[in-house]
């Protein structure tokens, strides 16, 4: 089941990274701008989604941060 869903996720990558190359938006960037936006294709396609995953990044990031000062700190 697991392989099904990766599947479909990559299939639906790719498809949205050849429509982004030939009809989108970004049809005068390079296919691999495009195949990295397909890579994230649910960001592509809902735009408010791609700035709830970086907000969560964002705070993942900072928190990385904060705990690698505390245990320098700690020793």
């Amino acid at each position: 089941m697991g392989k099904k869903i990766v599947f479909v996720y990559i299939i639906i990558g790719l498809l949205t990274a050849l429509y982004g190359n030939w009809w989108g938006d970004n049809n005068d960037r390079s296919f691999a701008y495009n195949l990295g936006g397909g890579l994230v294709w649910p960001a592509v396609w809902f735009p408010s989604l791609g700035k709830a995953i970086g907000a969560v990044l964002l705070v993942v990031i900072i928190a990385i941060i904060g705990m690698i000062q505390f245990i320098k700190n700690r020793s």
